[in-house]
């Protein structure tokens, strides 16, 4: 069966047919580093991650880009009101992404470039877009003529009489719909040189710049959560094809983690950060839980959702570990036919594992039976299948994450003591002993993270449980 994926731009399941026989081509949005990554930021990490697995399983060379944005009008306002240099802050919490990604088992991209490093590329992009008549400058900012591009809205389905931008009314704007793609300086802000006067560049035209510099003009799938749809994306889209790029042939978006039904977002208060969901249940654990609904659709958290799925995830693992120990090993296997339908029809991993817990099932089944050969042969069958998903418990990345939720709790207790002592001695600028706490810290291998929201402490070298 042909790998078949729902298409954003199209609203339908269409075949993937790489541009490049042999190979995948894929640019995924990844994080503007401004705060600790919650579950909901993750989410497409993993999603993505599954799809990248099963691109690579059919054979194909995949050339996977994650970006950073590191320069942005949030990440500015945090830090100034935090009293810390813009860089500073972006390159703690580009950390914290990267720990989190590295917990969750989620592969290191191909190249995972920063904003704040091809500069060059989007002054020049810009460039061209002013001398194909798609963008003007004004004031020392560049803005995209909207109105230049008759197929805006192909993508989000907004007419182009309806476009709002979300951003702020620019200096010297013809038209309102009209989006940024430079900003001009502001004193105190940082800023790079260009044809304009200094400024910096705006979020859109940073992903266009790096998808082009990594994958050419014309590449394969891009992905984003479902919320990039408008106006980013979009924003993309026109830009890039404005500028005679023909720029991503598939669109895919995941859906959010929702609290209440609501989208978890920083502004609503009801997020989840990463390292404290890990204090309650193993790495492992939290990625089979995101990774068990279909990608496109919502997943709604709860402590009773977060807990059953790691409830399944164990009986799954007890199964492998079970053949293992009486049958010697438990070697990988193949997956089912079963399995590879359902990831062909557009990554549909609640199919996919009905697969696998039919597979434990028969398992088991054999295993009681005194069939060693049999319950060995589904034990093979259910690694393969979980090793798409990120999950084979046999896997090193697993096997030496050393998770245990309950020594972590405890440790949390008597870190969560000294961080307190810092934290008194922060408020009475007693330094020394603030600096002394934070040593201490870091010699016994715990890194702490200053938030907005307090200190937060990670293993420095786990791979698997971190707080």
């Amino acid at each position: 069966m042909t790998l078949r994926l729902f298409d954003t731009e199209t609203r339908a399941l269409r075949d993937f047919t790489p541009l490049v026989p042999g190979h995948a081509s894929v640019y995924l949005c990844g994080a503007t580093v401004q705060a600790e990554p919650h579950i909901g930021h993750v989410r497409s990490g993993v999603a993505f991650d599954v799809l990248r697995r099963w691109l690579s399983a059919g054979g194909l060379d995949v050339a996977f880009i994650r970006n950073v944005t590191d320069i942005e009008d949030k990440i500015l306002t945090k830090a100034k009101a935090a009293g810390r240099p813009w860089w500073e802050w972006a390159a703690t919490y580009e950390r914290a992404f990267d720990r989190a990604y590295r917990q969750l088992g989620v592969l290191p991209p191909s190249a995972e470039p920063r904003a704040t490093g091809h500069i060059t590329q989007m002054v020049e992009l810009t460039q061209r877009l002013i001398d194909r008549g798609h963008a003007y400058a004004s004031a020392g900012n560049v803005y995209f003529d909207v109105a230049s591009y008759p197929e805006y809205g192909q993508l989000s389905g907004h007419r182009l009489d309806d476009v709002h931008q979300g951003e702020s009314a620019g200096v010297g704007k013809r038209d309102q719909r009209d989006f940024t793609l430079w900003k001009a300086a502001k004193p105190g802000e940082p800023s790079w040189p260009s044809p304009w006067g200094p400024g910096r560049p705006g979020w859109h035209l940073e992903c266009s710049a790096m998808a082009e510099f990594y994958l050419g003009s014309e590449f394969d799938i891009h992905c984003g959560g479902m919320d990039l749809v408008f106006p980013h994306h979009e924003n993309e889209i026109a830009q890039s094809k404005a500028a005679g790029n023909g720029f991503a042939r598939y669109w895919l978006h995941n859906g959010w983690v929702t609290m209440g039904g609501e989208k978890m977002s920083k502004s609503l208060g009801n997020v989840l950060s990463v390292p404290n969901v890990l204090k309650t249940v193993r790495a492992v654990e939290l990625r089979f839980y995101l990774g068990s609904a279909h990608y496109r659709s919502m997943l709604e958290y709860s402590d009773k959702a977060l807990y059953d799925a790691a409830q399944s995830y164990q009986r799954i693992e007890g199964f492998v570990h079970r053949v293992a120990e009486r049958g010697g090993e438990a070697p990988m296997g193949k997956w089912t036919d079963g399995f590879a339908a359902a990831l062909d029809d557009d990554l549909g991993v609640p199919k996919a594992l009905a697969e696998i817990h039919h597979a434990v099932h028969e398992g088991n089944r054999a295993l009681d039976a005194g069939i060693i050969d049999t319950a060995r042969e589904h034990a093979g069958q259910v690694r393969a299948m979980l090793a798409i998903l990120g999950v084979d418990p046999l896997d090193p990345h697993w096997r030496t994450a050393g998770d245990n939720s309950a020594a972590t709790a405890a440790l949390d207790v008597l870190v969560g003591a000294e961080l307190e002592r810092r934290q008194q001695a922060r408020v009475a600028k007693d330094w020394a002993t603030a600096d002394a706490v934070r040593d201490r810290l870091q010699a016994a291998g715990i890194e702490v993270t200053d938030t907005p929201d307090g200190p937060e402490w990670s293993l420095a070298s786990s791979s698997g449980k971190a707080g």
